[in-house]
């Protein structure tokens, strides 16, 4: 059972790096702000998470696997408000393409106009 778990394990090493590789080419790549964005979270989350659990698989301990749960949330708990705080910057500062917006609720507040 063991050599299965390392077998496991290393796969999902190899994929969690390879989507944070992607990600970063994403971030490098993209043209705009919101595409970005997506790449900065999506894959690259998903890439930590995927990391994650193959350290947990490699090393089976209690104390080592409480303490990759803890990273894992608050992963999950950060990386969705950097997003949204980076594509609110980006919203006010005006560098971002509106007509890519499918709806724009911001758009009857001004840029400045007190907190959302």
């Amino acid at each position: 059972m063991g050599t299965i778990a390392d077998w496991l394990g290393a796969g999902c090493l190899v994929a969690g790096a390879l989507l944070g590789l992607a990600a970063a080419i994403g971030v490098l790549r993209f043209p705009d702000v919101l595409s970005r964005m997506h790449a900065a979270t999506k894959p690259q989350v998903l890439g930590v998470l995927l990391l994650l659990l193959g350290i947990a698989l490699r090393l089976r301990s209690p104390t080592d696997i409480g303490m990759i749960l803890l990273v894992a949330v608050f992963q999950l708990a950060t990386a969705p408000v950097a997003a949204q705080m980076i594509g609110r910057a980006a919203y006010r500062s005006g560098r971002m393409d509106r007509s890519l917006l499918d709806a724009d609720e911001l758009a009857e507040r001004e840029p400045g106009g007190g907190p959302a």
